[in-house]
């Protein structure tokens, strides 16, 4: 150690480092390594400043001073105004248990556009039958075969499964319930229509529909 560096230690005054010009530690020597007092780089010493401001200024525009609303509050307004679209919004949910077909005019008219658009490529633009069977006779391929009646109940299991063997996919990702119960409400009233070019029967004799 130099004499001006006994001289310094003596006064009190703080060690300096020769090479960097910065200031040893006191009590900060490990196995001969002694740490200086660097200083550090101004653009953290900016970024803590700002992050100190930006965390007063949070602290009092949310919790102080409500500028700025809460996650609960935006939850709670975002949830109100969910509950408004489902208030103006059409009913799509149906109880499957005790659907029956609809008879209404804009139903069937619903029913009858979905029809072309999805269901007459295989049936028909007049449920006449194609690569599908005919939906306008008695005959039909699902139906409740105990109580010799075809219900809504038994096709829209049909529509939402599928019948793959047949090529006919599920169409519930596709339809909503309700427009599956139009459609459907539509298919049952093609029922006696005798449309020409109707295909053979296919399946079984039917007496009741609905």
């Amino acid at each position: 150690m130099s004499n001006t560096d006994e001289k310094n230690i003596h006064h009190g005054e703080p060690e300096i480092d020769e090479l960097t010009k910065n200031r040893f530690l006191g009590g900060h020597e490990y196995d001969g390594i002694r740490e200086l007092d660097n200083k550090l780089p101004s653009w953290w010493v900016w970024l803590f400043i700002i992050t100190v401001v930006f965390s007063a200024v949070y602290l009092l525009g949310y919790q102080v001073a409500g500028w700025w609303p809460s996650q609960k509050a935006e939850y709670e307004k975002e949830m109100a105004q969910l509950a408004e679209m489902k208030k103006s919004a059409p009913q799509n949910n149906v109880d499957v248990a005790t659907m029956l077909p609809l008879a209404d005019a804009a139903s069937l008219d619903a029913g009858k556009e979905t029809f072309k658009k999805i269901c007459s490529t295989c049936h028909g633009m007049n449920g006449q039958g194609l690569v599908g069977p005919d939906m306008t006779d008695e005959y039909w391929i699902h139906g409740d075969s105990l109580n010799n009646k075809v219900t809504i109940q038994d096709l829209y299991k049909v529509v939402i499964t599928g019948v793959l063997e047949k090529g006919m996919i599920s169409y519930k990702d596709q339809l909503s319930p309700v427009q599956i119960q139009q459609v459907l409400s539509y298919i049952i009233s093609l029922q006696g229509t005798k449309p020409a070019g109707a295909k053979a029967p296919q399946g079984r004799k039917y007496d009741k529909f609905g």
